[in-house]
């Protein structure tokens, strides 16, 4: 890349060395990246290690420099989504409750019974609403399997969350792109670096307010169970 489209650098981080890495590959093999681990998020649910958002706001940051196309990038990422939900949906429809046993899911047992009280009041929105928060985004759907929601309703609303979720995320990522690109002409590198931070800081306390907000209203709905009905 030439100095005028440099992605921002964390140089020693890991957010910064998955940017460097996904930056020094060619567009077909990004693609395939950004599938592959949005697909394994939800099919494998290795999102505990790295969430697929992570690496679709990258991509999208690519996208922005015209390393790879904004709308065939989207058009994968919802895909990798979709497909990937379906699988994670046949694997618990297949496998049931015992996969929740298994060595990887046993330190969240607190968070898998969090999804499954969601599920069971919200049903098949619990499958869109899932797919904006990460752990709940790589179980909702082996849930939705376990509890045998109807694959027909479940793939409708794991399509529009998907769709939402894999556009938005996308833009976020070439969005955030271009502005860093503009403002570092303008102003100069530092700055646009500490204005990276500062926004990267907001978003961050604003997802773990509105994680704790979701929390308190759990547990507003766990202790008051006659509300829903």
């Amino acid at each position: 890349m030439d100095g005028s489209t440099r992605i921002p650098q964390t140089r020693g981080r890991p957010m910064g060395a998955i940017t460097d890495w996904l930056g020094s590959l060619s567009g077909p093999v990004v693609y395939a990246v950004v599938f592959a681990l949005v697909f394994c998020e939800d099919a494998l649910f290795v999102g505990f290690v790295l969430p697929g958002e992570t690496a679709v706001v990258l991509a999208g940051v690519l996208a922005s420099q015209s390393k790879v196309s904004v709308w065939w990038l989207a058009a994968v990422v919802v895909l990798a989504a979709v497909a990937g939900d379906s699988v994670g949906y046949e694997v618990g429809h297949r496998f049931g409750p015992r996969i929740l046993t298994t060595r990887p899911l046993r330190g969240h047992q607190e968070r898998i019974a969090k999804a499954q009280d969601l599920i069971r009041r919200r049903g098949p929105e619990a499958v869109f609403l899932g797919r904006f928060i990460a752990f709940f985004r790589a179980m909702m759907p082996a849930l939705a399997g376990i509890s045998h929601m109807p694959y027909r309703r479940f793939l409708l609303f794991n399509a529009l969350g998907g769709l939402a979720w894999g556009v938005g995320y996308t833009l976020l990522g070439y969005f955030a792109g271009n502005a860093y690109s503009r403002i570092e002409a303008q102003v100069g590198h530092y700055v646009a670096i500490g204005l990276a931070v500062v926004v990267v800081a907001a978003l961050v306390v604003w997802h773990l307010r509105r994680r704790r907000r979701t929390r308190a209203s759990d547990a507003d709905q766990h202790d008051d169970p006659g509300r829903d009905r």
